[in-house]
C-alpha cells in the first residue's frame, strides 16, 4: 500500500497566530469574564444621561467586577457609580484588566495609542461596535478583542 502525504486543499490556508485573539465564542467570552476584575470604560455616561452607556457598567459593578469610569464627554463630572473619574487610561492604577468601550465605531482608533500603552488583557467593543483595523493592530500587541457584543448580556449567558 502506497501511503502518500496529501497536500492541503488549495487556498486552504491556516489563520496567522494573531487571530487567536479575536475572540467571538461563548466560551471565550465566558472566560473572559472569570479573569478579569478591573474594567475601565471609555465612553462611560453618568446616569443623569443614562443608556446602556450608563447601565451596563453599574449592571458589571453589581456583578462584582471594580469599575473605572473613563468619560470621554462630561467635563464637570468628577465621579460616575460612586468611582472617581479618570480622564485617560494612563491614570488608571493600577492598569485595567479590560477595557469596555462604549464608543461609535468610527471614533474606536483614536483610542488605540492609549489602550496599547495600558496594555490590558481584553478590550471590548460593546454591542454595535466595532474596527476591524483597530483588532488587528491589538490582537497583533497580543490583547484579546471582543467586538459588537454586550458585555451585560454575555456575562448573564456566561453565569
Amino acid at each position: 500500500m502506497d501511503h502518500k502525504l496529501t497536500p492541503p486543499a488549495a487556498g486552504r490556508t491556516e489563520a496567522p497566530e494573531w487571530h487567536s485573539h479575536l475572540l467571538e465564542h461563548s466560551a471565550q467570552l465566558a472566560e473572559v469574564f472569570s479573569s478579569v476584575q478591573r474594567i475601565a470604560v471609555i465612553g462611560i455616561k453618568p446616569e443623569i444621561v443614562g443608556g446602556p452607556a450608563y447601565y451596563v457598567p453599574e449592571y458589571l459593578q453589581t456583578a462584582g467586577f471594580e469599575i473605572i469610569p473613563v468619560p470621554v464627554y462630561f467635563p464637570d463630572i468628577t465621579a460616575i457609580l460612586g468611582v472617581p473619574v479618570q480622564r485617560s487610561l494612563s491614570t488608571v492604577i493600577p492598569p485595567a484588566d479590560m477595557v469596555l468601550l462604549f464608543r461609535r465605531s468610527g471614533d474606536v482608533a483614536q483610542h488605540v495609542d492609549e489602550m496599547l500603552a495600558a496594555k490590558p488583557r481584553v478590550v471590548w467593543m460593546q454591542q454595535g461596535i466595532h474596527d476591524a483595523d483597530v483588532a488587528e493592530t491589538l490582537a497583533k500587541a497580543g490583547i484579546d478583542v471582543v467586538q459588537d457584543k454586550c458585555a451585560m448580556v454575555e456575562h448573564r449567558h456566561a453565569r
